[in-house]
């Protein structure tokens, strides 16, 4: 159980500390198109936040969140890089 906690940590903390460019990079491999712009405008609205991943009900909260940055659709595409993340 202590090494799951820890994973979900480490995990957690890359997503609210996430880059710009390294969210390029997870949604080139996942093929998903979203611009420069918007992964900055996701990365700055992700750092801070605190957000547990694994718990679906924040997980849910925040792609609604980046909704109103990237549209339905990218929102849940950048949902799929999270629950990946999980598994």
């Amino acid at each position: 159980m202590g090494h799951l906690k820890i994973f979900q940590k480490i995990i957690n903390h890359k997503i609210n500390s996430i880059t710009g460019r390294e969210l390029l990079k997870y949604a080139k491999q996942f093929q998903i198109s979203i611009t420069d712009e918007q992964a900055e405008q996701i990365a700055a609205h992700l750092r801070g936040k605190n957000v547990n991943i694994f718990n679906d009900v924040e997980r849910k909260n925040l792609i609604n969140e980046l909704t109103n940055i990237v549209g339905n659709e990218k929102a849940n595409e950048i949902n799929r890089i999270f629950v990946s993340f999980t598994k």
